[in-house]
């Protein structure tokens, strides 16, 4: 089973790696240009598993660079919330 089936195993494996790159020294500022490129990657060549990954595809595709790397941070923030 893909971390992508199950949105929840998707926000624990982001939640994973944020806390290892954090413990890594990485800045707010890198961790948001990686946050952004996972984003565009996922919506060039992954397709959607779950509806929560359809709504993000689809606002991604919608949004500017701008727009997407709000998207991205809000991901970020998103999963630091729920530590």
């Amino acid at each position: 089973m893909s971390v992508l089936d199950n949105f929840n195993q998707w926000k624990s494996f982001l939640s994973e790696r944020l806390e290892q790159a954090q413990q890594q020294g990485m800045n707010g500022e890198v961790i948001s240009d990686m946050a952004y490129q996972i984003g565009d990657y996922l919506a060039k060549q992954v397709d959607p598993k779950n509806p929560e990954e359809r709504v993000l595809a689809d606002l991604w595709n919608a949004a500017d660079e701008q727009e997407q790397y709000a998207i991205a941070n809000a991901m970020v923030k998103l999963v630091q919330s729920q530590k």
